[in-house]
């Protein structure tokens, strides 16, 4: 068992564990209609994806007011993000960037169920017009080089960009540094030994 394994070990207040578990509700209902996540993680939801989604928030500190999440999908970590702010930093607008028609609809239909505030965009990422976002998050949407481009693109000056990866990232880091310079902080994940969370700013090009 991980730090992070339980809903119970989230450390959330009741009403927004309420709104996490009403999001869970809505994922399952949609789940097999559009394959949000895969069958295989559900019985291990809370940790694989709410978890592992409310640590990509308590990196952030300074939330500031605004974050985009890219690629949102099955609302992890974008939605979780919303449900937090809504109690923790209510003052936070929190747009999510989805490609996908069906998915962005999902995403309206989630806020709405948890009673959380966020805009979704049906757009791809390299079509929306710079947002100048002060924190980016994207979880499994891409690999590191490419996500540089897409925070280049969207941070505000002096943004931080978290994006969670895998037990390969350590190969990722390596190829991106070719084109990018970057600070970065790799925080241990609480949810998986091996995976880490990049909390990169001050992003530019080699």
């Amino acid at each position: 068992m991980t730090q992070m394994d339980l809903p119970e070990q989230l450390g959330v207040s009741r009403e927004t564990m309420e709104r996490l578990k009403k999001f869970e509700e809505v994922l399952l209902k949609w789940n097999p209609r559009i394959n949000l996540v895969s069958k295989n993680s559900l019985p291990h939801l809370w940790q694989r994806h709410i978890a592992d989604s409310v640590q990509v928030y308590d990196c952030a500190k300074d939330i500031g007011e605004s974050w985009l999440d890219i690629g949102s999908g099955g609302g992890f970590p974008g939605i979780v993000i919303a449900i937090l702010a809504a109690e923790r930093s209510p003052h936070t607008k929190v747009t999510l960037i989805e490609s996908d028609q069906r998915k962005s609809a999902f995403l309206r239909t989630a806020a709405r169920e948890c009673g959380v505030s966020i805009t979704v965009l049906n757009k791809r990422i390299e079509q929306v017009e710079p947002l100048g976002a002060q924190i980016m998050s994207a979880r499994a949407v891409a690999d590191l080089d490419t996500l540089l481009a897409f925070a280049e693109r969207h941070l505000a000056d002096g943004g931080v960009a978290l994006f969670p990866k895998g037990e390969s990232w350590k190969k990722e880091f390596d190829a991106a540094t070719k084109r990018w310079r970057f600070d970065v902080e790799t925080i241990t994940s609480l949810t998986e030994t091996e995976a880490v969370i990049l909390k990169i700013k001050g992003i530019t090009r080699v």
